[in-house]
Parts: C-alpha cells; sequence; structure tokens
C-alpha cells in the first residue's frame, strides 16, 4: 500500500495539475513537428508537376521553351485553349469517352460483382478452378494480333463493344471484391434465406447495399482506366468520330492530327506557336472530370480497398 501510494504521488506533478501524458511529452511533440514538416513536403513535390503542368497550359510557347515557366504563368496565353476548344471534334471525342465510360464501367461492374459473388463461396464446386482460370489470364493472353484477329471476326471492329468489352472484367479488382464478398457475415444471408429470398434477392437487397464502399472504390478504378484508355480504341477503331478524348489528345500530342493546325490557322496564329504547351492544355482537359470526381467517392477509397484486402 506504501509502494502503490508512493508511485501515484510520483507520477503528480509538483504544482497538483493533471498528470503528464505521453502526448506532452518532448518526444512526441518534436515526432509531431517532424512528421508535419515530412507532409508537407510529400504534398508539395506531389503537387508541384500538376502546379507546373497548369502553369505551361496558359504560358506563351516562347517562355517554355526557355525553361522560364514553373509554378507561375509567363507570358499569359489562351489561344492554345482556343485551338483546342473550337474544334468539334475535341467535343466529339469528350462525349465518345462519356459514352464509353459510363457503358464500360456498367458492363464491368455487374461482370465483377456478380463473378466475384459466385466465387466467394467456398461450397461451390468447381471454385477452385473458376478462381485459376481468372488468376491464369493475369500472367498469359493472347497478345495483340490474335485479340486483333478475334475482335475483326466477331464484327465489333468500328464499334462501342469494342472499346468497352475487352477490358471489362480486372481481376485484380475481382480478387479484392472476392475478399471482401468473402468477409461478409454469413448469418445475415442465412437469415434472409430463411425469410425467402433467393441468390438473386440476397445479392441485390442484402449483400450489395452492405458494400458500398467496395462499390465505389471499383467503380473509380475502372472510370479512371475507361478514362485514361487509348490504346484499345487505337488498335480497333479507324473512324475519327469514334474516337476518344485520349486518342484524339494523343495523336494531337504525336502530331498525327492537324486539328491544332487548322485552328490555329483559323485564329492567325501558326501551329508552331501553340506547339509546345499544347501536351499541357491536353493533359489538364483530359483529367478535369476526374479532379471533379474523385472527392466524391474518396471518402470510400481507402476503407474499400483495406475491407476487401483482409481475409478473416
Amino acid at each position: 500500500m506504501v509502494i502503490m501510494t508512493d508511485t501515484l504521488a510520483a507520477t503528480k506533478p509538483a504544482d497538483g495539475g493533471k498528470p503528464a501524458g505521453p502526448h506532452d511529452s518532448r518526444g512526441y511533440k518534436v515526432f509531431t513537428v517532424l512528421n508535419m514538416v515530412a507532409l508537407v513536403v510529400i504534398c508539395a513535390v506531389t503537387l508541384y508537376p500538376f502546379i507546373t503542368l497548369l502553369a505551361q497550359s496558359f504560358s506563351s510557347a516562347g517562355a517554355i521553351k526557355a525553361g522560364l515557366v514553373n509554378a507561375v504563368p509567363v507570358g499569359f496565353n489562351v489561344r492554345t485553349y482556343e485551338a483546342v476548344l473550337q474544334d468539334g471534334r475535341f467535343w466529339t471525342s469528350y462525349g465518345n469517352t462519356v459514352l464509353y465510360t459510363v457503358v464500360g464501367t456498367t458492363i464491368a461492374m455487374v461482370l465483377t460483382t456478380t463473378f466475384a459473388y459466385v466465387i466467394s463461396k467456398r461450397h461451390l464446386r468447381g471454385r477452385n478452378a473458376l478462381i485459376g482460370l481468372a488468376v491464369f489470364t493475369m500472367f498469359f493472353n493472347g497478345g495483340i494480333i490474335p485479340n486483333y484477329v478475334l475482335i475483326s471476326s466477331l464484327g465489333m471492329k468500328n464499334t462501342l463493344w469494342a472499346v468497352v468489352l475487352p477490358p471489362a472484367l480486372s481481376v485484380f479488382n475481382l480478387l479484392v471484391m472476392k475478399s471482401f464478398f468473402e468477409n461478409l457475415p454469413q448469418e445475415l444471408e442465412e437469415a434472409a434465406q430463411i425469410d425467402g429470398l433467393g441468390t438473386f434477392g440476397t445479392f441485390i437487397r442484402i449483400v450489395l447495399p452492405l458494400s458500398k464502399a467496395i462499390l465505389a472504390t471499383m467503380v473509380l478504378f475502372y472510370a479512371v482506366a475507361y478514362w485514361n484508355d487509348w490504346f484499345t480504341a487505337f488498335l480497333y477503331l479507324d473512324k475519327s468520330d469514334l474516337f476518344p478524348l485520349s486518342l484524339f489528345l494523343r495523336n494531337l500530342i504525336a502530331g498525327a492530327s492537324t486539328t491544332a493546325s487548322e485552328s490555329a490557322a483559323a485564329a492567325g496564329t501558326t501551329s508552331a506557336a501553340i506547339s509546345p504547351n499544347i501536351q499541357a492544355v491536353s493533359m489538364i482537359l483530359a483529367i478535369i472530370p476526374i479532379l471533379f470526381i474523385y472527392p466524391f467517392v474518396q471518402r470510400y477509397f481507402v476503407s474499400g480497398v483495406m475491407l476487401g484486402s483482409v481475409k478473416g
């Protein structure tokens, strides 16, 4: 008893205030300061390329060539934006990208959720074979030429389906969602079945409402992938009016399209005057929709990935 009294007396401060906690120690304060400094530095390093890209998109061609543009525009210039935005083909490709992204993400989510739910059932016969078949495709595929021949023979070349169907099922997303479904309480599904719900009813009315975090994460993954994908369209589309935005901008940057030159000539400028910052402008225009969408699903992103990566 005397020992405990002495110990308590030793932990109390001399001025009779609250005992010192771990957050009041000098080491913790130093750690907090260093942690804040490190986070600020990381944020600055992460944002600097984007800020520089934005500054270049509004800078003059001469300033960009001279390497004078860092975080602030030099020789304010909007001619490149005008050259790109005034072209009707730019808006056509933008609409195509929105269509491909919406349709492709919808199909991908239907395929991924249903397939993942099926292989998450340990009592399913042939479950390991289905998982093995999916994993096999992560390491082996037919190659570009066989895929091109297959798409052409199916009559899907120069159609919407040539863009949205080949990348419609990501095995990585499938396995993450499978792990999430495996960790859902089985008692809820058993109770739903007792109440008379079938497999589809249980999946739609019980499982999906409990999977908002992982669903939002997968939607973000697929939407970004479809929005940025240009190679699939490059392989299977020959008509320029079907090009997505990413392929249109790729051709613009590579000089395969004369859109910038025609628009610049109409505006009284030359293609040489806008060519140095056309890459910056095209990249800014391409990422704007993703920047607006991401904040709405960001709160689900970390929790969805973590929940889908835990196996109980």
